[in-house]
């Protein structure tokens, strides 16, 4: 089993406390009934980033739903810049552990914030039963123009990663029954990764695949791409990284090309510049049914591309919204839990605001 696929196991409940809305039984019963066939399709997961506001909860829960329907291998869900989403991420992923049968995997920085506040947080999180982190250095906070470490903080991703296997250790070293669990199901660690290198440190790509080495050396057990619209940038990344002896797995990260307005401010905030060709077939009609057709073809062609590269499955930045992300799985034949559409047609979903989670953006 690749260490992806053993996020899927890490993160479910680690007590029998059944939730209010009676979920539990049917969470665990599903978790080990994973059919032999799942085993061997590649890899599905989503982003989902806390509800801004209360207004937004039933929104990205009727989300969470319908993509808890595609059976995929986990959710990421983002942490805010210095930690300000920190309680609404731990109850959504606490929630998510409780109530679905998906297997969330927490995001974690280490802006603005201690060693000490760090292991904190991570104790809260194990406390509560999770399993999986993506453990991302993140960015500055807003009016703050470079990233400065905490002066008794972490200054890498690397860093932050051997900080958590330090505070799984010592958990294990000061309960032998939590080291019996910690057996069972151990800790999994993912970490970013830069087709186009870190536009946000200015880093280049042959840095940023020093730094996943790092990350790799110090406990890293799998790796997801910042977002990137050409197979050549992931598949390059990917060639480089083994040349330079990353082992790990390298999932591809990809946004639903639907949106030309979202695309634009994907590009602003992560400096990776989308084709004009993607933006012209999108901006050439003024149907928004044949938009987001041609928009999920465009990242349908994508999936495709990288998959038939070698990428172990595909990383999903949903915006919190489900249509597009789950037409992008059906028009690539990935969908898990109901048999794929021949060819998406529409989305119902809201326009919504532009806002991007973390992971698009991940730090080094």
């Amino acid at each position: 089993m690749t260490a992806v696929a053993d996020a899927r196991a890490a993160s479910a409940p680690a007590d029998g406390r059944a939730p209010v809305d009676g979920h539990a039984p049917a969470t665990r019963a599903a978790r080990r009934r994973a059919p032999a066939a799942a085993l061997d399709r590649p890899t599905v997961s989503f982003e989902l980033f806390p509800p801004r506001d209360v207004d937004a909860a039933p929104r990205l829960w009727a989300t969470v739903r319908e993509l808890e329907a595609a059976e995929p291998d986990f959710v990421s869900v983002t942490y805010g810049a210095s930690g300000k989403t920190r309680e609404t991420t731990r109850a959504l992923v606490t929630r998510l552990l409780r109530e679905t049968t998906l297997n969330p995997i927490a995001h974690l920085t280490c802006v603005g914030t201690s060693r000490a506040e760090v292991a904190a947080v991570v104790e809260e999180f194990l406390d509560e039963g999770v399993r999986a982190f993506l453990a991302l250095r993140g960015d500055p906070p807003a009016g703050q123009a470079d990233w400065q470490p905490h002066p008794e903080g972490v200054a890498t991703a690397a860093e932050l990663v051997a900080l958590l296997r330090e505070v799984e250790q010592r958990r294990c070293a000061g309960s032998p029954a939590q080291a019996v669990r910690a057996r069972v199901r151990p800790l999994s660690l993912a970490v970013a990764a830069f087709p186009r290198g870190n536009q946000a440190t200015g880093g280049t790509r042959q840095q940023d695949v020093q730094a996943l080495l790092a990350k790799q050396e110090a406990g890293a057990d799998f790796a997801i791409t910042q977002v990137f619209f050409d197979a050549e940038a992931y598949l390059g990344l990917v060639a480089e990284a083994r040349r330079a002896g990353v082992t790990i797995p390298i999932v591809p990260g990809i946004i639903p090309t639907t949106d030309p307005a979202r695309l634009l401010r994907v590009q602003e905030l992560t400096g990776v510049p989308v084709p004009r060709t993607l933006l012209d077939l999108l901006g050439s009609v003024d149907d928004p049914l044949e938009r987001h057709r041609r928009g999920i073809r465009a990242g349908v062609d994508l999936v495709r591309a990288v998959l038939d590269g070698g990428a172990p499955g595909v990383h999903v930045y949903t915006f919190n919204k489900h249509e597009a992300a789950l037409d992008l799985l059906d028009g690539a034949d990935l969908r898990g839990g109901r048999p794929a559409a021949a060819v998406p047609t529409t989305s119902t979903e809201p326009a919504g605001d532009l806002a991007v989670g973390p992971t698009p953006t991940p730090a080094r």
